[in-house]
């Protein structure tokens, strides 16, 4: 698929980052589908483009016939057989057994010329394209939180990944307003590897106590970081936080230095996933 060929982008998942992804497919000119099998999520989704879409036109970012054409163009949609497309980016939960089902699905309603990308921020590439006929148009598409705001998306290559295809959707990226970089499918690729000792040094410090989280966080921000580790953990999830770092301990073959925290593992399974729940590691209940 050449990039100039793309008009109509799909989106697998609603969540924060499906929704953010949509919204800046749509912003750019592209048709763009938004599926999601929870009726409730996808509302929200659409609930919270438009709000997004409304501050861009108060500060001047956008204007109202540009926020309206970007409405239009999006299809907001509960069955997977609208999601027909030139590429599809799913953003989904972080099981390898959910992407293969998801992948498989798409492939067969979809051309075998559809770029399948994912966003996954640790799952190799190369493990998700295995089980998907024509592996060569699986490529990873990470964007970052939030991904309407956050300029860095990595274009990652699978073992079986087509040049032409990593490049198309390097191009893509670009024309999103995005800046793209080209990268391997080490674990972690190049962003998470780097950050992930941003939360785990920052949990450990807490399970030391060293110091409490507010002090961790405020001593972070005055170092110059627009947010401490437990303030980005709450945006982005804590859920989806923890399950990265227990896939990059797993692909890193239980290297000591990538061990997932037992504070973290407690919010989870207590449900406290952050902004979302409205309870992280801070309550936003009040």
């Amino acid at each position: 698929m050449a990039f100039e060929n793309i008009k109509t982008i799909g989106v697998v998942g609603a969540g924060t980052m499906g929704q953010g992804i949509a919204q800046i497919c749509a912003q750019a000119g592209y048709q763009t589908i938004l599926f999601d099998i929870n009726a409730p999520v996808l509302e929200k989704a659409r609930q919270t483009t438009e709000s997004n879409l409304q501050k861009a036109v108060e500060r001047g970012k956008l204007s109202e016939t540009g926020k309206q054409e970007a409405i239009a163009r999006l299809l907001f949609t509960g069955s997977m057989n609208d999601v027909h497309a030139d590429i599809i980016i799913e953003a989904v939960v972080e099981r390898l057994e959910v992407k293969h089902s998801i992948f498989q699905e798409l492939a067969m309603i979809n051309s075998s010329e559809t770029i399948l990308a994912s966003n996954t921020s640790s799952i190799p590439i190369t493990r998700i394209a295995a089980k998907i006929q024509n592996p060569a148009r699986v490529v990873g598409m990470h964007f970052f939180n939030p991904a309407h705001i956050m300029k860095l998306v990595e274009v990652i290559s699978g073992v079986a990944t087509a040049p032409e295809v990593a490049e198309t959707v390097y191009k893509l990226a670009e024309k999103l307003g995005k800046v793209a970089v080209h990268a391997a499918d080490a674990p972690g690729f190049i962003v998470n590897r780097v950050a992930r000792h941003f939360y785990v040094e920052g949990l450990k410090i807490l399970e030391e106590k060293v110091a409490d989280l507010e002090t961790i966080d405020k001593l972070v921000q005055s170092s110059g970081f627009k947010m401490g580790p437990f303030q980005l953990m709450d945006l982005i999830g804590v859920d989806t936080n923890f399950s990265v770092t227990s896939s990059m301990f797993e692909a890193f073959h239980y290297d000591p230095k990538f061990r997932p925290n037992r504070i973290q593992q407690q919010k989870v399974e207590a449900g406290h996933h952050g902004r979302k729940t409205g309870k992280g590691f801070y309550d936003y209940t009040a």
